[in-house]
């Protein structure tokens, strides 16, 4: 299981467009998402990353991704996100056995879920979805599959209320959370599949939250 430390951070940007800086500002850096988890069938590992904050108020996210292709063709937020080139953020902010799974196209796209397994998951309702801020270097309309001109970013400022069937308070220093973090693309020419945290499954699935990494929150 991985571990990361996370920086508690004094505020929370008005703007997704200012996460970047501020986190360059704080001296975040950025973590590999990395493991091929199953290379006999999906080899490809673009290059992508992430690093996280925590404010009294929110999540910061900031993803860079560099890859062949590139597609954003879910439109609507809680679409099929997961089939364009996608980020993504699983995590288990309450001890009661749920996950939520945060998931982000590069066009900032989201589909936001809640449940304790892979099935019969509870869709974010769009007013929660409304309240995560976004930003997306490529831009927010919805496009076909393309060749890459370098890397995307995507940043999010994930307040705590999206998590929307808990009351989850910012981190306490010294607490600990369980999260991974993958980088998907189920329909591109050149299908992947990688985590933060290695999953030992036979076939693709993130949907498996004991193997989370663990979150530790800076003392």
């Amino acid at each position: 299981m991985k571990q990361t430390i996370v920086k508690l951070l004094p505020g929370t940007p008005s703007s997704a467009a200012d996460v970047p800086a501020l986190l360059d500002a704080a001296g975040v850096s950025f973590q590999a998402i990395g493991t091929v988890d199953w290379p006999a069938d999906y080899p490809y590992a673009p290059c992508a990353e992430f690093r996280l904050a925590a404010t009294p108020d929110a999540f910061l996210l900031h993803y860079r991704v560099q890859e062949e292709t590139v597609r954003a063709l879910a439109g609507a937020d809680n679409g099929p996100v997961w089939e364009d080139s996608c980020v993504e953020f699983f995590c288990s902010p309450v001890s009661d056995g749920t996950y939520y799974n945060v998931e982000c196209n590069c066009a900032g796209t989201l589909l936001i879920g809640c449940g304790t397994g892979r099935s019969g998951r509870q869709p974010a309702p769009q007013p929660v979805l409304d309240t995560v801020l976004r930003w997306a270097s490529l831009g927010r309309r919805p496009f076909g599959e393309r060749p890459a001109d370098g890397l995307w970013q995507v940043a999010l400022v994930l307040p705590y209320g999206a998590f929307f069937r808990h009351r989850v308070e910012a981190p306490v220093p010294g607490g600990t959370l369980r999260a991974n973090f993958y980088k998907c693309g189920d329909k591109l020419r050149t299908p992947h599949f990688l985590s933060w945290s290695p999953i030992d499954l036979p076939k693709p699935d993130f949907h498996c939250p004991q193997f989370f990494g663990e979150l530790a929150f800076e003392q």
